[in-house]
């Protein structure tokens, strides 16, 4: 199915792109950059805090070295506040050491005894210090004469552990904002690259999904899916699809009809749902061709395999048991007309003889003859009718007699044949016994002393057909190939396939429990032996006056 062009796509969504790739390429790439956008920002979010905590703890840190400095608490009693007192040079020489932008000492009144700026010394503080001078240590981040910083207090003890003042170290803010600044180049590169590889990765993707999905849309797929299914279900013909693993993926109403499976199916090994035959082999692609024939439940099936390309396959099944019926009804009718043909050329000279004897006025002779010649044919009939008994099968084996002999074939009764007229499936036995009869006549049509020989009996309820002919016979290692479906010696008939025969009978036989088998024959020919368990009705089921009736109904089609 060719893909329908952009133009057949109905209207088109302004901005809006309608083809699969292009739809999934456009959503891959907006939730990459969105995932990329959205982890920057919650790593740049911690790292902010992170680096705020990280400044006031180093701010605490210096201010409680400072506070435990030797000197400080007995200077901050002992002396003046002043720009060159010893606690200023003291805490100057710390800020200088370690990069604080100030290092404020102040007594309990809150006046500052040191100040990186000199003039600010005796003043008191901008900020409240009342936690650190109440003995709490204090982080945070505030605004003083210096500006916005990262700031630590502590309490400053003097003997006795008595707080006499406290410490003030303030980490200048700019310096942790320009941390995270020059961060931030750094991470926006990490996220870009990512960027870029997630970009590529979809676009390898999407080209991947453009191949698969034949670059249509994903209307168009819709469609597709709908106009698949509604073909599928409403086809007459069978559809199965298989795996690569042999698994049944599709499985259609027709091929379920025709395979006697239910939609619990799909989804399930071929091998596990069918049953070892010719069926499976032919799904399965064990026999491969063109119109493959197969039987299945009574079924004539004709199957053709399509490998697909991701090592499944899909199978179509046809139904032919109708046609198969009517080619071998044509066969039949073909014959007969052959035998009608010459048994009128037959006629044609019995008809002369009888008018030259009168001609003659030989009435006594012509007499004789017209007896004799009505006689032969009487008998026959009386023969078949006394040992079957059903009519159906008697009229099917009188009509095959007069066939067969036209082809030079004589066909009799076996010694021992009697068929009640108890048959539970008439229709089903002459079906077995027509197409063994018809096997046997072509087999033995042109050998010397050409002759068939049918043997029917009851044991109980259970029937025993037996066909004998004198044909050339049936190879040992061919007994089992000769009921698979397709299998045949002959020519093609009219209506284009053989090797059905045979294998209906198997498959008759089987569906009532019995079986069917095949054996050389003293003197040359074959014998086919079917044995059908079940096949006459008990005799108090039996009703002689309806038998005869619904027998010769079921034949009135």
């Amino acid at each position: 199915m060719n893909a329908p062009s952009i133009s057949d796509r109905g209207p088109r969504r302004f901005g809006w792109p309608q083809r699969v790739f292009s739809q999934v390429l456009l959503m891959q790439l907006a939730i990459i950059t969105g995932v990329t956008v959205l982890v920057t920002g919650l790593f740049l979010a911690p790292l902010s805090a992170q680096l705020d905590d990280e400044a006031m703890r180093r701010a605490l840190a210096i201010a409680q070295s400072t506070a435990a400095r030797p000197g400080i608490a007995e200077d901050l009693r002992t002396t003046e506040a002043s720009a060159s007192g010893p606690v200023q040079s003291a805490a100057e020489r710390i800020r200088r050491a370690t990069g604080a932008e100030y290092v404020v000492v102040m007594d309990r009144r809150g006046v500052r005894w040191s100040h990186p700026e000199t003039g600010r010394i005796g003043e008191v503080v901008s900020t409240d210090p009342g936690d650190a001078l109440r003995g709490r240590e204090v982080m945070e981040i505030d605004s003083g004469t210096l500006g916005r910083s990262a700031r630590g207090k502590v309490p400053l003890r003097g003997p006795g552990d008595e707080v006499v003042g406290a410490v003030s170290v303030g980490i200048e803010y700019d310096s942790v904002r320009a941390r995270l600044l020059g961060a931030i180049p750094g991470l926006l590169a990490y996220a870009g690259g990512a960027l870029a590889v997630g970009a590529l990765a979809a676009y390898l993707i999407s080209r991947r999904l453009q191949r698969q999905t034949h670059d249509l849309a994903f209307s168009d797929i819709s469609a597709l899916l709908t106009e698949r299914e509604a073909m599928l279900h409403s086809i007459r013909e069978g559809v199965v699809a298989l795996d690569g693993t042999g698994r049944i993926r599709l499985l259609n109403d027709e091929a379920q009809r025709l395979l006697g499976l239910g939609p619990e199916a799909a989804g399930r090994p071929l091998a596990e749902v069918l049953d070892g035959g010719r069926t499976a082999d032919v799904l399965a692609g064990r026999v491969v061709g063109d119109d493959l024939l197969a039987v299945q439940g009574g079924r004539v099936l004709l199957a053709n395999r399509m490998e697909t390309d991701d090592g499944g396959a899909v199978v179509t099944l046809r139904d032919r048991t109708e046609l198969e019926h009517l080619g071998r009804e044509l066969d039949s009718t073909t014959g007969l007309i052959d035998a009608l043909r010459a048994q009128d050329h037959e006629h044609a000279n019995r008809l002369h003889t009888l008018l030259g004897l009168l001609e003659l006025e030989m009435h006594e002779d012509a007499m004789e003859f017209v007896t004799e010649v009505v006689g032969v044919h009487r008998a026959t009939a009386e023969q078949v009718t006394e040992k079957v008994q059903d009519p159906l099968l008697a009229a099917l084996l009188v009509g095959k007699a007069t066939v067969a002999a036209e082809r030079g074939v004589s066909l009799r009764l076996a010694p021992g044949t009697l068929l009640p007229d108890r048959v539970v499936d008439p229709r089903g036995l002459v079906t077995v016994v027509g197409n063994l009869v018809d096997n046997a006549t072509d087999a033995a049509a042109g050998s010397g002393d050409a002759r068939i020989e049918v043997g029917l009996r009851a044991e109980g309820r259970t029937v025993v057909l037996r066909v004998r002919d004198s044909g050339p016979g049936i190879a040992p290692e061919q007994y089992a190939s000769i009921f698979t479906e397709g299998w045949s010696t002959k020519d093609l008939p009219a209506h284009g396939k053989r090797g059905l025969g045979l294998a209906l009978v198997r498959r008759l036989a089987e569906r009532q429990g019995g079986s069917v088998t095949v054996a050389g024959a003293d003197g040359g020919g074959a014998v086919f032996t079917v044995v059908l368990p079940e096949a006459l009705a008990g005799p108090e089921t039996a009703d002689p006056a309806t038998a005869p009736h619904s027998a010769t109904t079921g034949d009135s089609r």
